[in-house]
């Protein structure tokens, strides 16, 4: 064969094989976004959900903003690499967290872990005089707040503010609450329900009926003036429901079924909530002075604190998800 048809022989097979061969996949280079990601938390390690988080770079299209989920948990994906980013948190109540200069390399997944929260110091803007006005403002604020205009909803805080109440605060507004018009008609009514469950078992007629009624109320006012301002000033803490009112169903049931069991300190931090508990324990433990003596014993401390405690957890449900709406002066600070 002449050698030019060789040449063109050799040519075309090689273009038959060029055009037949299977495709080689080119292996993709490794991606060079990166993400950041961590849970918020206060310096006890509570998670803080529904926190926002801002993330800013050289440029505003750097710029972005999310909001940690019920776990307290946040990832930024999509991240250059080699860029400075600063990262910025901000919860209510609390000091805005601020990060230094992150520098990420290509496809790096960095966890900052637990950023924890301080509270936010509310004498940095506040001077003491005026904090004291403030917690005097919201106590007369909520001496106001009446659930459908006549029933007492003194122990809720509309107010985002957090300033601690005084001793003399305390004790003003337990005094208010157990001389409430409506504290003593409770009694009047509870004790006419005891009265036809013949509970606890006193004489029978009105004898009875009025050791029934002073039972009520001294249950109530024991209960109140314990839970609500001597505990409260021995232990630090506030004996206040501090309304949420934003983040998800779920956190803000979260936060109301605790309620019984965790306070904010008078520092601003929560903390266990003895003064609800030992309140709770102490004033059915005084019961024992004045309930018949067939009605006294640990039974109706235990069983009495059960159900005031669940009561609580109750009240502040409700109180989350439905009675600000009908409160009046239900005034808050955002």
């Amino acid at each position: 064969m002449p050698k030019k048809y060789r040449l063109l022989l050799a040519a075309s097979l090689l273009c038959f094989s060029a055009i037949n061969a299977p495709c080689q996949t080119v292996p993709d280079a490794p991606s060079t976004l990166a993400s950041i990601s961590g849970t918020v938390t206060d310096v006890d390690g509570y998670l803080l959900p529904d926190t926002t988080i801002a993330i800013d770079g050289p440029t505003p299209q750097d710029h972005r903003t999310m909001v940690s989920d019920d776990h307290a948990i946040f990832t930024i994906e999509g991240l250059r690499s080699g860029v400075s980013y600063y990262l910025s948190i901000h919860a209510r109540g609390f000091a805005d967290w601020t990060s230094g200069s992150i520098l990420l390399t290509p496809g790096q997944r960095l966890d900052l872990n637990e950023v924890k929260l301080t509270v936010g110091d509310v004498m940095t803007t506040v001077s003491a005089v005026s904090a004291e006005k403030v917690a005097l403002e919201q106590v007369q604020n909520e001496e106001k707040q009446r659930v459908f205009g006549f029933i007492p909803n003194f122990y809720v805080v509309y107010d985002q503010r957090f300033v601690p109440l005084t001793p003399k605060l305390k004790f003003q507004l337990a005094f208010r609450s157990a001389t409430d018009v409506v504290t003593f008609g409770s009694a009047l009514f509870l004790a006419s329900i005891d009265q036809a469950a013949v509970t606890p078992k006193f004489v029978e007629g009105s004898k009875g009926y009025g050791q029934r009624v002073g039972t009520e109320y001294a249950n109530a006012a024991t209960n109140i003036m314990l839970g609500g301002a001597i505990l409260p000033t021995l232990f630090h803490q506030d004996p206040r429901y501090f309304y949420q009112g934003t983040g998800s169903n779920r956190s803000r049931l979260k936060h109301a079924l605790s309620a019984p069991f965790v306070a904010k300190g008078d520092n601003g931090r929560w903390q266990p909530n003895y003064s609800s508990l030992g309140g709770d324990l102490a004033s059915n433990a005084l019961a024992n002075i004045y309930y018949p003596p067939a009605d006294r014993g640990l039974g109706l401390v235990l069983g009495n604190a059960a159900i005031s405690t669940a009561g609580r957890m109750v009240n502040a449900v409700v109180q989350e998800f439905l009675l600000r709406k009908f409160t009046t002066n239900s005034k808050g600070s955002e």
